[in-house]
């Protein structure tokens, strides 16, 4: 039987989801107010995000990368624009900082707040606006967090975006690989650890290997990976797996994605939608991707995660 979650809603501020088991753990919040540096590319993020054993599992604003919080949606490199935050790559000068170039997502409302004891579903409408003050894009964003284990040690966040090109001219997605930087692809959802997982074991469907091994990894290929590591001042471990929906990777999806991955220096993993090549979405245009996150304690294994997997539906 799957636990219970109960939601906090601080108006103006944050989403709280918290699960009820031997104790009461707060395991995600979402925040949507105004980030306060623009710099850092102002948009809403997942932070803390916790285990249901309370293990924290997310890093916010790190001092090698202060635009990193938690788990976000993001691109790095859109019509010029910089929706991920911090130095921009160009091409023959390396990571510059241009803050004109640095955009902002707006939290428009959520239509939809719906919390039904074990499954939570908030849907959230976002414009995407340049460092000029045009909105570029439309942005309905769908949240449900599910299956909250405690047999298991698990839980299950599910993570979708519908966008649409209102500029009236194509936008065009990129990364600082389609802009000259070998094997650096990332844009779309990313997820920045805390540094306990520094260095953390990477699994995928082909077993146990390295980040290099995985870096620019088709996701037909891989359709998840899963990132595993000891934490610091308590005796556990935990496991993070980031999964496409089936749909991510058939022909209707607007552009193939691949895995940005580092386990070292920095713990990072990104659904790149844009790493070898550049997509364009034409006038009034729109596109779609889903995702899930499994957060779990232990240290899984590849046969533990594919289990995970299988037990939740799409």
């Amino acid at each position: 039987m799957t636990a219970q979650f109960t939601v906090q809603h601080t108006l103006g501020e944050r989403i709280a989801l918290s699960v009820e088991g031997d104790s009461r753990v707060e395991v995600l919040s979402y925040v949507y107010r105004p980030d306060p540096e623009p710099y850092e590319s102002r948009k809403p993020y997942a932070h803390p995000v916790r285990t249901l054993g309370g293990r924290l599992v997310s890093g916010y604003r790190p001092n090698d990368h202060r635009w990193h919080k938690g788990l976000q949606m993001t691109a790095s490199h859109l019509s010029e624009q910089n929706f991920w935050g911090g130095n921009s790559y160009i091409h023959g000068r390396g990571y510059q900082r241009i803050p004109e170039r640095v955009g902002w997502m707006r939290h428009d409302g959520f239509p939809t707040l719906d919390a039904a004891g074990d499954r939570v579903t908030v849907a959230e409408d976002l414009t995407w606006i340049n460092n000029g003050g045009q909105e570029w894009a439309r942005e309905r964003r769908t949240l449900t967090a599910h299956s909250a284990d405690p047999v298991a040690g698990s839980w299950a966040l599910d993570w979708s975006i519908h966008l649409t090109n209102v500029r009236g001219e194509p936008l065009r997605f990129g990364s600082p690989t389609t802009a000259g930087r070998e094997m650096a692809g990332y844009t779309g959802l990313q997820w920045r650890g805390p540094r306990d997982f520094t260095g953390a074991r990477v699994l995928t469907p082909a077993g146990v290997g390295t980040d290099q091994d995985t870096m620019g990894a088709p996701a037909a290929e891989a359709p998840w990976l899963a990132l595993s590591s000891a934490h610091d001042d308590v005796d556990a471990h935990s496991t993070l797996v980031f999964a496409h929906a089936p749909e991510n990777l058939g022909p209707g999806a607007v552009h193939p994605s691949h895995w940005f991955v580092r386990a070292e220096p920095v713990p990072v993993v990104a659904f790149s939608w844009a790493f070898f090549e550049e997509f364009e979405l034409p006038p009034g245009e729109s596109f779609d991707y889903r995702y899930r996150v499994l957060v779990a304690d232990g240290a899984w294994d590849v046969p533990e995660v594919e289990r995970a997997l299988a037990g939740h539906r799409w």
